[in-house]
């Protein structure tokens, strides 16, 4: 999938995430769908570096920065600083392996 296209399915976020989505990549579709909770669920279980950054992002969101530290550092990622939406979107082409 690509990102236009995993835009495409927020467009009516009353349907389900699709199909197939790795735990990381269904709970940034969450977030963007308004289910924070649901999203931060999601990648609390995993153990994987992708769903670690997705949790640094969640608590970033949230306004939890010292949380967000944490997540970033598990991702063996630094502290990011860039605006929330641009760091949703790095994320998500990142994930999806679809440069911008």
């Amino acid at each position: 999938m690509r990102y236009e296209e995993f835009l495409q399915t927020l467009r009516d976020p009353a349907e389900a995430a699709p199909p197939g989505l790795r735990p990381p990549l269904e709970a940034l579709w969450h977030e963007r769908a308004g289910e924070w909770d649901r999203a931060h669920r999601i990648v609390q279980v995993q153990e994987d570096a992708a769903s670690a950054w997705v949790h640094a992002y969640l608590h970033r969101r949230e306004g939890d920065a010292s949380n967000a530290r944490y997540w970033y550092a598990r991702a063996g990622k630094r502290e990011i600083t860039v605006p929330l939406d641009q760091e949703w979107e790095e994320i998500v082409r990142a994930l999806l392996d679809d440069p911008a």
